[in-house]
């Protein structure tokens, strides 16, 4: 097992990875503020892993509650967020009791907005089950809902407790899920590690084969990278936007299809190659970076091109991103790879090239 820490004070709180973690409940009971914790998670992980959960901390003496949601970006809303609090006042839960997301990153910003918001604030762990959620969405304290105008623009920042990210529930994961995890990822290394990149290019088919010294190896350096700008700016003022590479695209791609049509990791990987396209219009890499990154992309089996939505629509929903500062759209562009910035003022004529259809 590898240890991590996000650095926040006196929230500051440890990520564990490691291959077989799930049935160690030792490393989630020093957390707890009652021996008592709700569990949510869905229809897909449940049958793989809740028991497992269950079984560990059952023998060390915490009461588990269970909720079970249906599976899928779309039923991350308004509806499901209140099945959640349905089940936590049904069962008289307080605010001792610990909150705990199995599952993706739909099911830890479901399980964190809803524990930063029940009770005015409950504990809460993350538990990733899926690649894009231990690399990316179960660190940095992100909850939140979709709305139908736009991705994940009601939510809260809300630090977990602990982050478990057992690796060996990986190999468990659809090829298409694993790939969507690649390109966060992949994400990772474009904007702040060059040297990631290469090492990524040399074993991107191990990781493909789910090889778990290959996937230790990615998990750990994406998680030291997101800890570390999440620990030098936390609430998203500065640095830590650049996170965002290839969402401002890829956020539009996800609601102009509905949430669902493609993957999460599908539509970032997209927005990366747009942006990339962007930066290289903007003379800002050469045109050799953007057939790099395509390449890998492509090698991880995702797509390098939006899948025809109309450019208006696209800058229709584009319009509502959390970067967007009065009217202004603004983006997270390449500088190399390896490094990014924030660019606004971005000629209309070159973004409309960069929105029209093509293939890829």
């Amino acid at each position: 097992m590898q240890t991590l820490r996000v650095e926040l004070g006196e929230r500051a709180y440890p990520i564990h990875i490691g291959a077989g973690l799930l049935a160690d409940a030792r490393l989630l009971t020093p957390h707890l503020a009652q021996p008592r914790v709700a569990v949510v998670t869905n229809t897909t992980v449940a049958p793989l892993y809740l028991a497992r959960l269950s079984d560990a901390l059952h023998a060390q003496g915490v009461e588990l509650i269970s909720i079970v949601l249906e599976d899928g970006e779309r039923y991350k809303d308004w509806a499901t967020l209140n099945r959640i609090y349905d089940a936590l006042l049904e069962r008289r839960c307080d605010r001792k009791t610990t909150l705990i997301a199995l599952g993706g990153g739909v099911v830890g910003d479901l399980a964190g907005f809803a524990a930063a918001t029940y009770m005015r604030g409950i504990p809460f762990i993350q538990v990733p089950t899926t690649l894009l959620a231990q690399v990316d969405s179960s660190i940095g304290g992100k909850t939140g809902i979709n709305h139908p105008l736009g991705k994940n623009m009601i939510g809260a920042f809300y630090q977990p407790r602990v982050v478990l990210a057992d690796t060996a529930v990986l190999k468990t994961l659809p090829p298409r899920e694993l790939s969507a995890g690649l390109a966060e990822v992949i994400k990772h290394g474009l904007i702040r590690d060059q040297a990631f990149v290469a090492w990524l290019e040399q074993n991107l088919e191990k990781l493909l084969a789910c090889d778990e010294p290959a996937l230790a190896h990615a998990v750990r350096r994406c998680c030291e990278i997101k800890a570390a700008v999440v620990a030098e700016d936390e609430r998203e003022t500065g640095v830590r936007a650049l996170l965002n590479f290839g969402h401002t695209f890829g956020h539009a791609i996800e609601s102009g299809l509905g949430y669902g049509e493609w993957l999460h990791g599908e539509a970032v990987a997209a927005g990366m190659a747009m942006a990339a396209e962007l930066s290289r219009r903007l003379g800002l890499i050469a045109p050799a970076d953007v057939e790099r990154i395509n390449a890998l992309l492509r090698r991880a089996n995702l797509p390098v091109a939006q899948p025809g939505i109309a450019p208006a629509r696209l800058l229709e929903l584009m319009a509502v991103d959390k970067k967007t500062e009065g009217g202004r759209l603004r983006f997270v562009l390449l500088e190399r790879i390896g490094a990014a910035s924030m660019r606004d003022g971005v000629p209309g004529d070159l973004l409309q090239q960069v929105l029209a259809p093509r293939t890829g």
